[in-house]
């Protein structure tokens, strides 16, 4: 499976000018990356002007947007949002009709450098697992470090998260976890055999970590909110570029691309 996370919260034109903000680049990247061979589009949305928002109307508008091009991808906004906004604030894309399939549930908080932290206490992620359960939601789980493992396995023992887990490792962030094929390993080592993981990672760790996790039997994220680059000094003209360069290397390393259907049987969706 691959997911293509088009445009995050942070990352902005000055730093690619092909990252999307408006609803129509949005659907535009959403496009190319599906195109390429994605099968989930991670979504954040944007006010025209590039201000990361979770407004449930920007994402119904998004997502209408994306569904008209790519009827049968598997759409999955985020819950995580911006640094500093609220709980409320950050679960509204959850609260859609119909419900998404699938959303973000951050496993932890963490420290992501200078004086920003992203805080998910353990009550917060209590709080989003009921909500999505509510709404037969498939949460991803987020997890920047082997303790957000450890906090999800617990919610899990305590009956909070339900099977079957789905995590997405991130690695290479500022307060996380380095960036090695030895760290994912581990993470991978630690979570329970019948889950599946998704890795990422930051800037030029992008493709060595992916290639990690296609080696592991694992599948990968890519797009502008990890990376704007598609070679070193080489700025990625669409989000669909990026996903091409994961498909030539599944390809190399014996791994077929999913489908959205695929994924979904994967994820225990359908």
């Amino acid at each position: 499976m691959i997911t293509g996370a088009i445009c995050g919260a942070e990352v902005t034109k000055e730093h690619n000018p092909n990252v999307p903000y408006t609803v129509e680049e949005i659907g535009r990247e959403a496009e190319l990356a599906y195109n390429a061979g994605a099968s989930i589009i991670h979504l954040h949305v944007r006010e025209d002007d590039g201000t990361p928002t979770q407004s449930k109307e920007r994402f119904k508008v998004c997502i209408e947007e994306i569904k008209e091009r790519c009827p049968d991808v598997i759409i999955q906004p985020s819950t995580g949002g911006a640094v500093g906004m609220t709980n409320d604030e950050r679960l509204q894309p959850i609260y859609l009709d119909p419900p998404p399939e699938m959303a973000t549930l951050d496993c932890g908080t963490m420290n992501f450098g200078g004086d920003e932290i992203f805080i998910n206490t353990e009550n917060t992620i209590i709080y989003f697992a009921e909500e999505m359960n509510k709404h037969g939601i498939k949460y991803e789980l987020e997890c920047f470090d082997k303790g957000m493992i450890d906090m999800a396995l617990r919610l899990h023992d305590k009956g909070y998260i339900k099977d079957p887990m789905h995590f997405n490792f991130v690695l290479g962030v500022i307060g996380g976890i380095s960036a090695t094929s030895r760290d994912l390993e581990f993470l991978k080592n630690s979570i329970p055999k019948d889950s599946t993981f998704t890795a990422c990672a930051i800037g030029r760790h992008e493709f060595s970590i992916i290639t990690s996790s296609i080696i592991m039997g694992g599948h990968a994220r890519v797009g502008f909110e990890d990376n704007v680059y598609l070679s070193k000094g080489v700025l990625a003209k669409s989000n669909g570029e990026l996903v091409a360069k994961v498909v030539r290397i599944a390809n190399e390393l014996g791994r077929e691309i999913a489908s959205p259907d695929e994924a979904r049987k994967i994820l225990g969706l359908k």
